[in-house]
C-alpha cells in the first residue's frame, strides 16, 4: 500500500471519504452535525486549501493501483515542551470493504517513517470518545492516551450542558523511538 500525496485531481475522492467520514462522526455528538445533506454540497475549497498549505498535507491511499482511503496529516510544535515537534493525524480512512486487512496499521507505520523523516518527535491523533473501535485501534498501534477534551459552554443551556458533559474527544499521544 502507497500513500500518495493528492493533488487537484484528487479533490473528489478526498471529499467523497470526507463525506463518509465526517457522516459516521455526527452518531457521536450533536456537534459533529454536517450542513451538508449530501456529498454533492460539499465545496472543495477545503481540501483545495491544503494543497497550498505546508504544515498539512492530504494522501490518498492506494492498493494495487485503486484507492482505498485517505490521510490528512499536519505538522506542529509546541516550543515549550520537551517533546516539541510533532505530526497529527488529522484524518484518517480505510474504505469499509478494505478495513480489518492490516491496511490502517501500515499507514500508521508509514506516517512515523514520514514523522521521523521531518524531524517531528512524536505523532498526536484525537478520535471520539465513544468510538471503541478507533480508540482499539490506536490503542493497538501502540499511542498512549494523554488528555480528554470537552467540548462547548457550560451553563448557558440544559442541551449545551448535556453537550459539555457528553461531547468528550481522547487524545492520543505516541512517542517516536
Amino acid at each position: 500500500m502507497k500513500l500518495v500525496e493528492a493533488t487537484t485531481g484528487d479533490l473528489d475522492a478526498l471529499i467523497e471519504r470526507w463525506y463518509d467520514l465526517a457522516k459516521t462522526m455526527e452518531d457521536y455528538s450533536e456537534l459533529n452535525k454536517l450542513v451538508y445533506e449530501d456529498v454533492n454540497e460539499v465545496p472543495d475549497d477545503g481540501f483545495r486549501a491544503h494543497l497550498n498549505d505546508e504544515s498539512i498535507t492530504d494522501y490518498v491511499l492506494v492498493h494495487n493501483n485503486e484507492t482505498i482511503g485517505f490521510l490528512t496529516l499536519s505538522e506542529g510544535q509546541h516550543s515549550s515542551r520537551h517533546y516539541s515537534q510533532y505530526l497529527r493525524i488529522v484524518n484518517l480512512a480505510i474504505d469499509e470493504e478494505y478495513r480489518n486487512q492490516g491496511h490502517g496499521t501500515e499507514v500508521i507505520e508509514r506516517v512515523k517513517e514520514l514523522a521521523r523523516e521531518r524531524g517531528c518527535d512524536h505523532l498526536k491523533v484525537s478520535c471520539e470518545w465513544h468510538n471503541e473501535d478507533a480508540r482499539r485501534f490506536y490503542r493497538n498501534t501502540n499511542f498512549q492516551p494523554k488528555q480528554a477534551d470537552h467540548h462547548g459552554p457550560r451553563s448557558l443551556t440544559p442541551r449545551l450542558d448535556w453537550l459539555y458533559n457528553n461531547g468528550e474527544n481522547t487524545y492520543l499521544y505516541g512517542n517516536l523511538p
